[in-house]
């Protein structure tokens, strides 16, 4: 793994709190993903097999809360929320860009029920990762599934995506999903700059961390994250506030349809559940919709 792709190492984790949410009964899971579990390799299963006990199930989410409140249901959330938002457009779109792919399941959970297209874009080792991982799962990548090799501090979004047989005059749905704090503001600026380009009907859901916690002013009680992706290393490097999302998207052809926070995920996914979590204000979600180019 190269030095200079730190975010290549940060694959596991999300899927692995997906896969430990599997372990609650449906009614009180905050997101559902079957096949969360066969996706992770075997050590990292086998720790999500223990965890079939509570006792142990408790201890890894009480764990996860000391590095960060509110972390451990701000991350399965966001993965609800997306899944919403996937499901909802299905209708209306042509393809599926995901940016930043990691291990996620989700191509493979809903490719089977639409006739969209999906690319999953990302660093060349975790694309090699999810080969190798969707070959032991499948024999190999359904036939609408597309890898698609990028570094976005470095190469060609549309480019790459072309090669693969994206078409840009498609409705797509984009989802970026714990991308946008690894890469520098050049690297942000330039994605956006390419999503200009997408179509009119185009949809794009994006994640990203608070500004002040990326200039230390604000830890959100997430000293320990601070500390190992800030203090020891520059592996976050981009922040944004709520306020600056909604101009940021309008200079790039976007309108900001809502934004999902803490309170946000508690009203519409935990307090269903009866668990008693909290959701961190650090990092958020936004969901927005092309607008037609004018003139």
């Amino acid at each position: 793994m190269a030095d200079d792709q730190p975010a290549a190492s940060t694959a596991f984790g999300p899927i692995v709190l997906a896969a430990v949410e599997q372990r609650f009964a449906p009614a009180r899971r905050l997101v559902t993903d079957g096949l969360a579990m066969s996706f992770l390799p075997r050590g990292l299963q086998a720790l999500v097999a223990g965890t079939r006990a509570g006792v142990l199930r408790a201890a890894l989410i009480a764990a996860t809360e000391r590095s960060a409140p509110g972390l451990w249901a701000s991350l399965v959330c966001r993965k609800r929320f997306i899944d919403d938002v996937l499901q909802a457009a299905l209708p209306d779109i042509g393809a599926v860009v995901v940016l930043g792919a990691g291990l996620d399941t989700r191509a493979y959970r809903f490719a089977p029920h639409t006739d969209a297209a999906f690319y999953e874009v990302d660093l060349p080792v975790n694309t090699s990762r999810k080969r190798a991982v969707v070959d032991r799962v499948f024999g190999g990548p359904p036939a609408t599934v597309h890898l698609v090799d990028v570094d976005f501090e470095r190469d060609d979004l549309t480019a790459a995506l072309a090669d693969h047989g994206y078409r840009a005059d498609r409705p797509t749905l984009f989802i970026w999903e714990g991308v946008t704090q690894y890469l520098s503001a050049e690297a942000v600026e330039a994605t956006f700059t390419t999503l200009r380009g997408a179509a009119a009907g185009s949809m794009l859901v994006f994640t990203y961390i608070r500004r002040d916690f990326i200039e230390g002013r604000n830890l959100y009680g997430a000293r320990s994250l601070y500390r190992r992706f800030r203090r020891r290393s520059d592996t976050w490097k981009f922040g944004i506030n709520p306020d600056e999302v909604a101009p940021l998207l309008e200079r790039h052809g976007w309108r900001l349809v809502e934004q999902a926070g803490p309170e946000y995920y508690l009203q519409r996914y935990i307090s269903a559940t009866g668990r008693r979590l909290g959701a961190s204000d650090l990092e958020w979600t936004a969901r927005a919709e092309k607008l037609a180019e004018s003139g």
